[in-house]
């Protein structure tokens, strides 16, 4: 009787726990916004779902519940209440909540996966809006990453993907000036010279008129890869809006406030490392990167600076 039960369990319990678990974490086909957060993966969770579902609020208007009230009185109490029950049941089945967080398979990374909402378009929104109001309205979140498109992380599988997934934007006769920003975390399935380099011949392919521009791209494409999951976008306004960092985004309206200098495009004194063309200096923003430098330092000086200024981040403006 024992050994019935023990089969049991294992056969119904230990399947549907493992579907459960799958189905909260990221997987290939899922479009969303990877947000990246500094040790705080809660508060983050928390100020995206507040952030995205205020804007997308006003883009595409409140979300609707799947659930309708009946107009007219059901005489039968019991066929009223079946019919409720069946209502419910069948809205469980179809319903899709807007936002909803999942695993992410990274530390410091939220994956919020989206439903009836073009990611690319409510990211600009946001980052356009706050570079425009100057406003605040995150404390905790870092980078908002639009996810268009995910796919396995594996070279056939990309090359496969990125073939018809750029045809939107780079297919002949269209045509722009493009970086292509690469990383991965907790995965070792791909190097970021190749797949630069690949992407970059999937590119020129669709249309040779597509040019390489490091300075002031007109697109990025940007591939994040997390464990054997590949998220790509292709993203405008990516070198303006400081690589879609909310924190710095505000950091520069406030130094436009105080007068300090700064261009109104932010685009002089931002070096992207990751398109392979940054300075040491720009280095030492990246990784240390709110309070602003107005002066060139060198790297005899880095360390002291660092520790006059442990709790607050450093962005660094250069004459």
């Amino acid at each position: 009787m024992s050994e019935t039960l023990k089969r049991s369990r294992k056969r119904f319990g230990g399947h549907a726990h493992k579907k459960q678990r799958g189905a909260r974490e990221l997987q290939v086909g899922a479009q969303g916004v990877l947000v990246t957060c500094n040790m705080n993966e809660r508060k983050c969770t928390s100020e995206a779902f507040s952030l995205l579902s205020e804007y997308a609020d006003a883009l595409y208007g409140p979300e609707q519940d799947s659930l309708s009230e009946d107009e007219e009185d059901d005489e039968d109490a019991e066929a009223a209440l079946k019919k409720e029950v069946s209502q419910i049941q069948s809205s469980m089945k179809t319903h899709q909540q807007r936002f909803s967080a999942v695993d992410s398979g990274a530390h410091n990374v939220v994956f919020i996966r989206t439903h009836g909402v073009d990611p690319e378009q409510l990211v600009h929104h946001i980052l356009s809006d706050l570079y425009q109001t100057k406003k605040r309205k995150s404390r905790v979140i870092l980078r908002m990453l639009p996810v268009s498109g995910t796919c396995k992380a594996f070279p056939e599988d990309m090359e496969k993907f990125l073939s018809v997934f750029l045809e939107r934007w780079f297919r002949a006769p269209l045509r722009a000036t493009y970086q292509i920003c690469f990383k991965a975390r907790n995965s070792s399935h791909s190097k970021r010279e190749e797949v630069i380099k690949a992407v970059a011949g999937l590119v020129g392919k669709l249309n040779p008129l597509n040019k390489v521009d490091l300075t002031n791209p007109e697109l990025s494409i940007i591939i994040e890869i997390i464990k054997t999951v590949c998220c790509v976008s292709v993203l405008k306004d990516y070198t303006l809006y400081r690589k879609y960092n909310l924190q710095e985004v505000e950091a520069a309206n406030q130094t436009q406030e105080h007068g300090d200098g700064e261009k109104a495009d932010g685009s002089a004194e931002s070096h992207d490392t990751s398109a392979g063309n940054g300075t040491k200096e720009a280095d030492f923003c990246s990784l240390y990167g709110t309070l602003v430098i107005l002066e060139t330092f060198s790297s005899e000086n880095k360390t002291e600076v660092w520790k006059s200024n442990k709790t607050t981040e450093i962005t660094c403006v250069y004459q």
